[in-house]
């Protein structure tokens, strides 16, 4: 079953247009990865906030990417960009409601 996991990052207003120069890289990846199916990216410019919707074929896909993310130090290297903690939601899709 498909799952559905936004992931909202806060950044350091003044490292905005840097950071979504890193990531409009590093999401070519993630969208080649095994199980993502599509990942769009939001930005509310006026908090500095970018949210990635992200929808994958099961979580165990989405956690196995992760794990290679942290592997090839990408998370790492996003660090001095943010401005507060991620906030990562896991949704199961109910397309029947």
């Amino acid at each position: 079953m498909s799952v559905m996991i936004t992931l909202e990052m806060p950044i350091k207003s003044e490292k905005l247009e840097e950071y979504l120069g890193i990531m409009k890289q590093a999401l070519v990846d993630t969208r080649n990865y095994k199980g993502c199916e599509s990942v769009e990216t939001y930005v509310e410019k006026e908090k500095s906030v970018v949210c990635l919707v992200e929808r994958w074929n099961s979580v165990e896909d989405q956690q196995a990417y992760m794990a290679w993310r942290m592997e090839t130090g990408l998370l790492e290297a996003l660090g001095p960009y943010l401005d507060g903690e991620l906030v990562n939601r896991f949704f199961e899709i109910h397309a029947d409601v």
